[in-house]
């Protein structure tokens, strides 16, 4: 039996799934972010590597997969970033960037979470 596939399709899922929860968090509480940035690029970096230099396939699959999703993630703190700046994810009055980034007219940022709401739009 082949199992790469299945290995393959969890290992996209749960990697993407960490790393979305991941950014979400880090960036959250983070006074800077080219520090987890820089740490996930490099880490994605090694474990393409090791993915490039081991000879079993499955695991060769499972450490590509999850190494191009580190290198995904390390672009994704500045995206994150962005989406604070236009009010799309909420922005932590506590974090001095963050703060910054409030106090800032040109910004549309906000502290509220839209995620945790009612279907109807009311803030829980």
């Amino acid at each position: 039996m082949n199992w790469l596939g299945v290995v393959a399709a969890l290992t996209a899922f749960l990697s993407i799934w960490a790393g979305h929860v991941a950014v979400r968090k880090i960036e959250f509480s983070s006074p800077t972010i080219w520090i987890p940035t820089l740490i996930f690029a490099i880490g994605g970096i090694v474990v393409e590597f090791i993915s490039l230099t081991t000879s079993n396939r499955l695991l060769s699959a499972v450490f590509g997969i999850f190494g191009i999703t580190l290198l995904w993630d390390a672009l994704e703190f500045t995206r994150q970033q962005n989406r604070i700046k236009k009010g799309h994810a909420p922005a932590n009055p506590n974090n001095p960037r963050h703060a910054s980034i409030l106090a800032d007219a040109n910004f549309h940022a906000t502290t509220l979470d839209l995620l945790k709401r009612e279907p109807t739009g009311e803030q829980t």
